[in-house]
């Protein structure tokens, strides 16, 4: 390593990411809705419909395609089309249950299993994956009981799931800052619940922002759990803003990591942006050549 690539500093990569996103923008023959950003394409990147929630369908999809970007997460039944003849994917989809009420409430077992078969059946239909599902607020249910109201429901979706070759994701959320309440806000009690479904068709959905605020040690933790994790988020903390210089996580070795998990035929799903833009489609772009390791 020499003198000059010592010297550049976490802010420096930032400026430097930044300074390709404006160039790609402005300079002859950057990308269009024809003709999307040249990425190495390691990390497969999405993003949730909400980063675009009042742009319509179609100018949405032409950015995605602009972006490099694979699909939508959390996207209604009634943009899938659009997804479809465009070449896009939904990357996540509704499956159970919310985060207020959700799994872990036994008394309804039966809508959820409803719901689950419903929806799973829908996204297969469209050839989609991964639908989310939540584990509910505690609501004076102790972890233990809430994790052992879990397992049963989702050992019969896991049955469904099998059936449509589809994957249940529970979603990590954080308990301290934006959820109060919400049960599943720890690895260890995710990983654990999945250890108790044993299935592959029950696992994580990793949201980085949030085990930022209740974990840190990112890496370590993903690495240490990847067989239990499917899909993930992202998000700047604090503020659940874009991934610059003005928050705590720092992008690029994670998505190395990420990578190399993907590589090593350990990891195979997307990662989402989840994040608030602060200028709209131009932080979006930053966060994709960010991520583009």
């Amino acid at each position: 390593m020499d003198a000059t690539a010592r010297r550049l500093t976490r802010r420096d990569t930032f400026r430097l990411f930044g300074a390709a996103a404006a160039a790609a923008a402005i300079a002859p023959g950057a990308a269009t809705a024809a003709e999307p950003l040249k990425l190495k394409g390691r990390i497969k990147q999405c993003c949730t419909r909400g980063m675009l929630r009042k742009t319509p369908i179609d100018e949405a999809c032409a950015t995605l395609k602009e972006l490099g970007l694979h699909g939508f997460d959390l996207v209604g039944k009634e943009d899938w089309p659009a997804l479809k003849q465009n070449g896009l994917v939904a990357s996540m989809v509704a499956g159970a249950g919310s985060i207020k009420k959700g799994l872990n409430d036994k008394s309804l077992h039966a809508t959820y299993l409803e719901d689950f078969k419903k929806n799973i059946a829908a996204a297969a239909e469209f050839g989609w994956k991964r639908v989310i599902t939540m584990a509910g607020d505690r609501e004076g249910i102790s972890d233990a009981d809430g994790m052992a109201n879990c397992v049963p429901v989702l050992k019969e979706a896991v049955k469904i799931a099998a059936d449509h070759d589809v994957t249940i994701c529970m979603e990590l959320l954080n308990s301290k800052v934006n959820h109060a309440g919400y049960m599943c806000d720890k690895t260890a009690w995710g990983v654990e619940l999945c250890k108790r479904v044993d299935s592959p068709r029950f696992k994580l959905l990793y949201d980085i922002y949030h085990m930022q605020i209740m974990e840190g040690d990112i890496i370590r933790t993903i690495q240490d759990n990847i067989q239990f994790i499917a899909h993930f988020h992202t998000a700047g903390n604090p503020g659940r803003k874009d991934l610059d210089e003005e928050q705590e996580l720092y992008y690029p070795p994670i998505m190395q990591a990420i990578a190399k998990l993907t590589e090593e035929g350990k990891f195979n799903g997307y990662v989402a942006h989840e994040f608030g833009p602060k200028n709209g489609v131009e932080s979006m772009r930053k966060a994709v050549l960010l991520c583009d390791v």
